[in-house]
């Protein structure tokens, strides 16, 4: 079988009239809530920037004439910027969603446990989006250390989705999962 052909294989062991997208949406909704927090615990220890770069979401914002600094909350004595947090939040549902929905239908997407997946959204945002806004500095600019702490937070974090995805398709659908 040619490389081209075993990745483009669609899914026919199920009518597609019958597949069960809402519970492909539904772990999405929840491996995209879960593995976000699972990607912010990972710039704890392996902080993604220096601390006098700004932070992406807070970019973003800021670009859409949006005062990131006015979206804070106190917590524990700790200022947080709930702006850049449903900016994360946001990004890891949506990813999460899309993935899901698409691994129901070409079931190929999951490959290495959707850690194929993972490299290319970590590529495409902070390779080409995030440097073509200049939210990021170009990709030969970014240190290594910021290429490896995004890298890792995201294989992390599209591992979580597809823990997630497989235990509730196999849970909740009564075909293949």
């Amino acid at each position: 079988m040619w490389i081209s052909q075993a990745w483009s294989i669609e899914r026919k062991d199920v009518d597609l009239k019958t597949r069960e997208y809402c519970v492909a949406a539904a772990a999405g909704l929840i491996g995209g809530n879960v593995s976000s927090f699972v990607k912010w615990g990972t710039e704890i220890p392996f902080p993604p920037r220096t601390p006098d770069r700004p932070i992406p979401p807070l970019e973003m914002l800021d670009s859409l004439g949006i005062n990131a600094n006015q979206l804070t909350y106190v917590y524990s004595e700790h200022m947080v910027n709930y702006g850049s947090a449903l900016i994360h939040q946001s990004f890891s549902i949506f990813f999460a969603i899309f993935y899901c929905l698409t691994a129901l239908r070409y079931p190929r997407v999951a490959v290495w446990q959707g850690f194929g997946f993972g490299m290319l959204v970590t590529l495409a945002f902070h390779g080409v989006i995030l440097p073509m806004f200049n939210w990021v500095p170009p990709l030969w600019e970014l240190p290594p250390a910021e290429w490896a702490s995004e890298t890792f937070g995201h294989l992390l974090w599209i591992w979580v989705i597809e823990v997630i995805r497989r235990d509730l398709q196999q849970r909740w659908s009564p075909g293949p999962g």
